[in-house]
């Protein structure tokens, strides 16, 4: 068998850790999932899930185990967001954090508060105050993120139900843009893409004039992407 060579740096070598924003949409508002410290440093702070990448994991492995361990979450939309390397961002020795954003249905789940964690809880971006590291710092690059993803990438079925209404889903858009949609227009779109499965024959004793139940056609979404297929709203 061939000798591996081993080689030696004389670099140093600083901690990478993972943090996780979770966005969820609960009654017309966005909100954010937030962890308490159980452990210093920032004892007792809010913070986002998240640690540091064990030596025989990706940081897309970590994430996903941060995520079940401290919030009980799994299964979820999630992609990287960003790196944050500032010289200064841990108290306690050089870290680099590799951040991710979640989008998750918030009522589909029960949070459990896990390892070295107190307590964890949903929050709108009205309540967020003083976060634990960088974090506030992360939190207004994700939600920057979000609002420019969400218009020309559907993920923002990934925040309702599996069934909604239009104007579920119109409030959604407002809520997340922080702006005002034209409701014709936005209705008048979205019905344009074909997108939508309509559920109006499962409803029973619906009003004549009541809103339509619609569900994301995924299936369709992916196979006209690959002919070229562009989302906008």
């Amino acid at each position: 068998m061939k000798e591996i060579k081993k080689y030696t740096y004389d670099y140093p070598r600083p901690a990478i850790t993972v943090d996780c924003i979770i966005f969820g949409f609960d009654k017309n508002e966005l909100k954010v999932l937030l962890t308490k410290r159980a452990i210093e440093p920032y004892l007792g702070k809010w913070a986002f899930p998240g640690g540091f990448i064990n030596i025989d994991e990706t940081a897309d492995d970590c994430a996903r185990r941060k995520l079940l361990e401290e919030a009980g979450l799994q299964d979820i939309f999630m992609e990287q967001l960003y790196t944050f390397s500032d010289l200064n961002r841990d108290p306690r020795y050089r870290v680099i954090s590799i951040a991710y954003y979640a989008l998750v249905r918030s009522t589909d789940y029960i949070l459990d508060a896990g390892l070295n964690i107190e307590d964890v809880q949903w929050f709108s971006l009205q309540e967020i105050e003083d976060l634990a590291f960088d974090h506030n710092k992360i939190l207004d690059i994700a939600i920057e993120r979000l609002k420019g993803k969400i218009r020309y990438q559907p993920i923002g079925f990934e925040l309702l139900p599996e069934k909604f209404t239009l104007p579920d889903l119109h409030r959604l858009y407002e809520t997340i843009l922080q702006r005002d949609i034209d409701r014709g227009n936005f209705r008048k779109k979205i019905l344009s893409m074909d997108l939508l499965i309509d559920h109006s024959d499962e409803q029973e004793n619906r009003p004549s004039r009541g809103a339509k139940i619609y569900s994301f056609d995924r299936e369709r979404y992916e196979n006209l992407t690959k002919s070229g297929f562009y989302f906008e709203v």
